[in-house]
């Protein structure tokens, strides 16, 4: 029995160091389930795992430890790795883009916030259990896991087994970053630590200065507008309208309907339209990317890079039309605070959330729809007689993820302006749709639709007027609705009643001369300001 015993309690303890080991591994190692916030496990190698055990190896023959404390604080170390790996393989996957622990972290409260408001309150509920009842276990199972193999290099037989599976993961993980040969399905993963390394990087980067001198000297803008007559002109950023809408077959089909009516709204208005595709400088999110690369014309592709050049003097796009003899003026209801960046660009005025002054229903997150925005500064601007015409740039919010509730379309424009905008029935219908969070695609689409139908309606209120319309996607919708490996194309589209305007994109830019973009992109979202000062007026060009 003695024997037997010794020999059962060996196997429970190879059985318990075993998924000790296995529990280190895979906590770093996991990937996401796109198109959701899951994850699944695989058969990678954790680098980090294998430098703990030589570790916790290197403290027991040195230091006859670790003691206690030291693995509560290792276990605490091992939390902050595991929520490093969820963070970065759950934003790249289905936000498309890298994600940047300093930038990302400062809006976390307003985005949780946001979901938060359009959530059922049991899921509101569960999630907050979940976090709470996942970082606990979290914890208690890093510090078993770590306690099993601490107690194992007591030891002296089961070191060299482990250092040495140790030591085989470090070269494994050496030869695969040289690009050696490694055997067939063994691959470690990129370590989590090495992100919290790149971000510590990006901060010295920047506290050092250098950012600013590698933002290079500014582009000169020139046009003189002429092209334009006087006319007024909207730029109108389209929230998360991406490429997406109109290659992938799930999203272009349903909106063929909302395509073709904006196509008749267009041309019953006696205005034509020129098309393209171009590279946006964002993915997923982070809109505020996209405008100041149009309006400066200089490629802001991250937040640090975005704060360098607001730190600067240079001439926007704004600037130039109010050179031009406009009165430029910004649309941003989603503008809680105050905006000084609007000094920067150079805006005569800017209608933010509260000098839009809505008192209208709510609909998810926003309290201010984009059609009662649209509505509004026209009332206040467009409408009233003037000597000077309009620059209005607008960033809509309607069609943010997770894109429903979307509001009614209310077909009389001045109503949108009352408390009581819409029917009892339309309004039930839109607050009874819920995002469904393993599909967004049909909301997207429902979204889409609306923006769509705003817009038509507003060529069509103001059918008797002179102005140029650029809509411009500010970026793809987050990757869980575009898929894996999309581009970051969006589409412009300029509507206007002077030929030689369009005429300048369509022969000069290689626009179409429809609704329907080309196949590739014709510039960058920075490098599209030229062109279009280029249409507007001599002077201009890339």
């Amino acid at each position: 029995m003695p024997v037997m015993e010794r020999s059962a309690g060996r196997v429970a303890a190879l059985v318990r160091l075993v998924a000790a080991l296995l529990l280190l591994n895979v906590s770093l190692t996991f990937s996401n389930i796109w198109p959701t916030l899951g994850i699944s496990l695989n058969a990678d190698l954790s680098l980090e795992a294998a430098v703990c055990v030589l570790a916790l190896l290197a403290a027991r023959r040195w230091w006859h430890g670790p003691s206690v404390v030291a693995l509560r604080w290792l276990a605490g170390l091992w939390c902050l790795l595991v929520v490093g790996r969820y963070a970065e393989v759950t934003v790249t996957s289905l936000y498309g883009r890298n994600i940047s622990l300093y930038w990302d972290l400062q809006h976390v409260p307003s985005v949780g916030a946001m979901f938060a408001v359009v959530a059922d309150p049991w899921i509101k509920a569960g999630v907050v259990l979940g976090l709470v009842g996942g970082l606990a276990s979290l914890y208690l199972g890093a510090r078993w896991a770590l306690g099993v193999v601490a107690s194992v290099t007591r030891q002296p037989p089961a070191r060299p087994v482990l250092g040495t599976v140790a030591v085989a993961v470090l070269g494994l993980s050496l030869a695969q970053s040289l690009g050696a040969r490694v055997p067939s399905g063994v691959r470690v993963a990129d370590p989590v630590a090495a992100a919290y390394a790149r971000e510590l990087g990006e901060l010295a980067y920047e506290l050092s200065g250098a950012g600013v001198r590698d933002l290079g000297p500014p582009p000169v803008l020139r046009s003189d507008l002429t092209r334009l007559g006087g006319a007024d002109v909207f730029v109108i950023f389209l929230e998360s309208y991406g490429a997406v809408a109109w290659r992938r077959p799930e999203m272009a089909g349903p909106l063929v309907p909302a395509m073709a009516r904006l196509q008749e709204d267009i041309a019953e208005t006696g205005r034509s339209v020129a098309s393209a595709f171009v590279e946006s400088t964002t993915f997923g999110g982070e809109s505020w990317l996209a405008h100041v690369s149009l309006l400066s014309g200089t490629e802001i592709r991250d937040p640090a890079t975005n704060v360098r050049l607001m730190a600067q003097e240079r001439d926007t796009m704004v600037k130039l039309f109010g050179r031009g003899g406009y009165r430029t003026v910004a649309i941003m209801p989603g503008m809680l605070v105050a905006w000084p960046e609007g000094a920067f660009y150079g805006f005569d005025e800017i209608y933010d959330h509260e000098r839009l002054g809505y008192r209208g229903p709510q609909f998810g997150w926003w309290d201010i729809n984009d059609q009662y925005a649209l509505a509004r500064v026209d009332a206040l601007e467009i409408e009233p007689p003037r000597e000077q015409p309009a620059f209005v740039f607008f960033t809509t919010l309607s069609t943010h993820a997770p894109f429903v509730p979307a509001p009614p379309y209310q077909a009389d424009w001045t109503r949108v302006l009352t408390t009581n905008p819409y029917d009892a029935d339309a309004l039930d219908r839109a607050w009874s749709a819920w995002p469904d969070w393993t599909n967004l695609g049909p909301s997207y689409v429902e979204a889409l639709e609306y923006a769509f139908h705003n817009v038509g309606g507003y060529l069509r209120l103001r059918a008797d007027r002179d102005l140029v319309m650029v809509l411009v996607g500010d970026h793809q919708p987050p990757a869980l609705v575009s898929g894996a490996g999309a581009s970051w194309d969006v589409p412009v589209h300029v509507i206007a009643n002077r030929p030689e305007v369009l005429d300048r994109l369509t022969r000069h830019h290689q626009f179409t001369d429809t609704l329907q973009p080309g196949d590739q992109a014709v510039a960058r979202m920075d490098t599209l300001l030229p062109i279009l000062l280029d249409a507007f007026g001599d002077g201009g060009g890339p």
